[in-house]
Formats: structure tokens, C-alpha cells, sequence
């Protein structure tokens, strides 16, 4: 079996800790809020104010639900244009009262139904993304699952990212990327090796920043180890302006890509 799509099942796997399990198990006096105060609350987004030991942070998180009552009621972690909306809004009050904001990604990707297309999903993407690059907050985002297309990345503008290590992100899933390249969604393999959807994969090309270790089911060290490095990684920006927070966060994303060449000169 490929060991890219074994990671793809582990990230997938039923029982695997969702956002609620970091939140209760990383934070302390969590107080979630609601809605978007346009159109409703999108039970796909968990969002809400907490403490990192001393810390108060804003939590923006990405939420699948454990039993079938609760992904019917989470929309299997996919959000409608209100869920992004929401968390924009959080981000927004986060920024006014200068607390740091911790999101936590799980997503295949965002809900594509008539009714969020028509309610705007693109734009409040869209919207997300641009408002994420200039938020005058530190902001890390970790991903703990699935990480699918601009539905992760509207949770994933941040200063830095981070991946447990059998979380996957991808532009597109294994299964799409399978019938849309081979039209054989059987090659499901091939593709998740093609994506470098891995951790090991994103880290080696710079596109996040750590990896989180996992030891089987249990995540104790997990959660400690996160509750830690969140901790640091914040205080460390502490002394950051809001200008310099901006420029680190712009000069992250304008690296991807990039290559040196050199010309040889007879």
C-alpha cells in the first residue's frame, strides 16, 4: 500500500481526536461564541475565547464530530459561508483586543450545496484569505486532520503551520485528483503520492513549520507537547509590532515557489 494513503486513512480514521478533543485538552476556561451576525451559526466551526496557561487566545476550529448525530449536526466538518464568516468575525474582535488566535483545521474541504454558493462561499473564502494577511494578531494555525483545498486554507493564513503527523493537506483530494487526471477514481494511490500531501512531504518543501509526533491512539503527549510549543511560539512574538507580524506573515507566503538558479558565465 502507499505510504501517502495510509496517512490519508490514519487522518481519516474513525476515533482520531477532533478540534473539540484540543480544545478541552489544550486550553482552559473555553467560552464558545456564536453566528456570524449575518445569516446563522455553522455548527462546522467551533470559535471561541480560552486560555493558554495565562494566555487569553481566541480558537477557531474546524469540527467533523465523533458519532453520526454529531457530523450530521457538524456538517461532516465542512462549512457553509457563514462558519468562515463567523471565525472572521472572531479574528476581527482578536485583533481588537490584541489576543493571539489559534486555529485548528479538519476539513475535506468547504460545503460546496446550492444553498452556500448562492449564500457567497467564494467570496467569504476569498475574504478570509486577504483578511488573514494583515490581521495584527499573531495567529498559528495546526492542522489536525484532513486539510482539504481553500476550505483549510481560509483557517491557514497564518504565521505559521503546523501538521500532526498523520494529518494530510492537499489542493484537492486523492479521490478528485484521481478522476479528474486518470478518470479512474481507483487510482487513489497513485494520486495521494503525487499530492505530497504527507507532513514529512510540506515540511521537506517548506510549507509548514513542525510536526506534531502522535504515539497510536494515545495523544496525551500530543496535547502536552502542543499546549508547549503554542505556548513559545507566542511569547516569541510578543515583542512583534503589528507591522512586524504582517511582513513575517507576507514574506512566509511570497517564499513558496521560489527557486535559485544560477547562470553559468563562459
Amino acid at each position: 500500500m502507499s505510504a501517502a494513503y495510509e496517512r490519508v486513512q490514519a487522518a481519516r480514521a474513525k476515533g482520531r481526536p477532533t478540534s473539540v478533543d484540543y480544545i478541552n485538552n489544550i486550553f482552559t476556561n473555553f467560552q464558545e461564541l456564536h453566528g456570524d451576525r449575518r445569516f446563522g451559526d455553522d455548527g462546522a466551526i467551533v470559535a471561541g475565547i480560552g486560555r493558554l496557561s495565562d494566555m487569553p487566545v481566541t480558537i477557531i476550529a474546524q469540527e467533523k464530530g465523533q458519532t453520526t448525530k454529531e457530523k450530521i449536526a457538524r456538517n461532516f466538518g465542512s462549512p457553509n459561508p457563514e462558519g468562515y464568516r463567523k471565525a472572521l468575525r472572531l479574528m476581527k474582535q482578536a485583533e481588537k483586543f490584541r489576543r493571539p488566535v489559534i486555529c485548528f483545521v479538519d476539513t475535506s474541504g468547504a460545503y460546496p450545496g446550492l444553498g452556500a454558493e448562492e449564500r457567497g462561499q467564494a467570496e467569504a473564502i476569498a475574504e478570509n484569505l486577504m483578511e488573514m494577511m494583515t490581521l495584527r494578531t499573531p495567529i498559528i494555525s495546526v492542522l489536525v486532520g484532513e486539510g482539504g483545498s481553500g476550505g483549510a486554507l481560509a483557517l491557514a493564513v497564518s504565521d505559521e503551520v503546523w501538521m500532526m503527523e498523520n494529518s494530510i493537506y492537499s489542493v484537492i483530494s486523492p479521490e478528485g485528483c484521481a478522476s479528474i487526471l486518470w478518470r479512474d477514481a481507483k487510482k487513489v494511490k497513485e494520486a495521494s503520492e503525487c499530492l505530497r500531501l504527507t507532513a514529512e512531504d510540506l515540511y521537506s518543501l517548506g510549507v509548514i513549520e513542525r510536526i506534531i509526533p502522535e504515539s497510536g491512539r494515545d495523544f496525551t503527549a500530543a496535547y502536552m507537547n502542543l499546549r508547549t510549543w503554542l505556548k513559545k511560539a507566542l511569547d516569541d512574538r510578543a515583542g512583534l509590532s503589528p507591522e512586524e507580524l504582517i511582513e513575517k506573515r507576507y514574506q512566509r507566503f511570497r517564499k513558496f515557489g521560489s527557486v535559485s538558479i544560477q547562470n553559468e558565465v563562459d
